[in-house]
């Protein structure tokens, strides 16, 4: 049987059968019926073998979201395949909205917590920051709910399916809020590296874009809460002001993109960079992506650039952001402010596994954690390094799973299982 490969074509699932569950009983009789390992697979937007498996995958996708809404906890419940835009869009309907969102809204809600995966802000946790509570199926079929205060309970969000099928979550939300998007070009690195925490807060969520090589950055967007419907700054911080019809990434058809050119409009339709009726990204690309404390954040930059004229060839584009810190065992902000430094390569892949260990060895000094979803190369002694609540993490996992049904090659190549 063939099931296909990630989203971007850089990993072929190598998984006997596949479990298209309708419903969290489907899930369960999975996981009962099968003797073998088993994994969850969501939209399929990781870069490597996290969600293989030699066994059998169950997606969660074509499960109902049957979205619950709890007003006064300010939370709502959904199921674990649901995308953020769909999410999203319901909430807004009700007058409700998530504390933030990634760049593209088309990832599933279970997939992006159980990777940390994240959006921008100095004072933004990441997406897996906002779960309350969250319901698995554990490795006899069995239905589980664990709850935040629950001991444990920040080791299993950012999971990894490592030790059960996440089938709902229970996220915070506000009150809806408006949001408007501006982009700057050619800001002066100088000015980034002088103050790094300022550029970076200088709006509810900012991300600042390079090829590394050029002697400025090449734009910053700045997504503004407050203050909407004020005029947009002509110029930044030496940056000047891009027209929404001038602002656009490399590669990337603009029609795609969320409005810019500072109109003002809802969360959900500015937070993302890319609409959900859209293409997300370039497609055809490979993605890299480390955490480093933001307080480290310039001097990591600086080693990074020491490269610029031999990754700049290889790449689509660089993405800075920051995450705030969290106490989630597994999120690449753990107990510190955190700035992401994210590559989208071209689909080169002889080119980007010469760069990784080299980009890896620059950010060794500032203890820079890779994203789980995406591709490296540091060995399970270097995640252990840098992940001090690994071992906490693993042993969870193996009481929860003693068989390892839900550990793969991957897991086991990092020491998560």
């Amino acid at each position: 049987m063939s099931i296909g490969a990630t989203w971007a074509g850089t990993h072929t699932f190598g998984a006997e059968g596949l479990v298209e569950a309708a419903t969290i009983d489907e899930v369960r009789e999975a996981v009962a019926s099968t003797a073998g390992p088993i994994r969850a697979l969501g939209t399929r937007h990781s870069f490597n073998d996290l969600a293989d498996t030699t066994g059998t995958l169950v997606t969660v996708t074509g499960i109902d979201p049957d979205p619950v809404l709890d007003e006064a906890a300010r939370t709502v419940t959904v199921g674990a395949g649901t995308r953020y835009g769909i999410l999203a869009g319901w909430l807004e309907g009700r007058g409700w909205a998530l504390h933030n969102m990634g760049s593209l809204p088309h990832i599933s809600v279970g997939g992006a917590v159980a990777t940390g995966t994240h959006g921008s802000g100095v004072t933004n946790g990441c997406l897996s920051d906002a779960v309350a509570a969250l319901a698995y199926v554990d490795a006899s079929g069995g239905l589980r709910t664990a709850r935040r205060g629950d001991p444990g309970f920040e080791g299993l969000v950012v999971g990894l399916g490592a030790y059960g099928i996440v089938v709902r979550l229970t996220l915070d939300i506000q009150p809806s809020y408006r949001v408007r998007q501006d982009v700057y070009r050619d800001l002066p690195w100088g000015v980034l590296l002088d103050d790094l925490p300022a550029v970076m807060g200088a709006g509810y969520s900012v991300s600042a874009f390079t090829m590394w090589a050029e002697d400025t950055v090449q734009q910053v967007w700045r997504k503004t809460r407050i203050g909407v419907g004020d005029a947009p700054e002509a110029s930044w911080l030496g940056a000047r002001f891009e027209r929404a019809e001038e602002a656009g990434l490399v590669g990337v058809d603009p029609s795609n993109l969320t409005v810019k050119g500072g109109l003002e409009g809802p969360w959900l339709e500015r937070l993302p960079h890319f609409r959900l009726d859209s293409t997300p990204s370039n497609g055809d690309e490979i993605q890299t992506e480390y955490f480093v404390a933001l307080a480290d954040g310039a001097d990591a930059l600086r080693s990074v650039r020491a490269l610029a004229d031999d990754i700049a060839p290889h790449l689509l584009i660089t993405e800075l952001r920051t995450v705030a810190a969290d106490e989630l065992w597994l999120s690449g902000a753990y107990e510190r402010d955190t700035l992401a430094i994210h590559f989208t390569w071209r689909n080169q892949p002889e080119a980007v596994a010469g760069l990784t260990p080299r980009i890896e060895a620059a950010l060794e000094p500032f203890g820079a954690r890779p994203h789980w979803g995406k591709v490296h190369t540091m060995t399970a002694d270097a995640v252990a390094a840098v992940t001090p609540r690994l071992a906490d993490a693993r042993a969870q996992f193996e009481a929860l799973d003693p068989a390892g049904r839900f550990a793969n090659a991957h897991l086991r190549r990092l020491g998560v299982r």
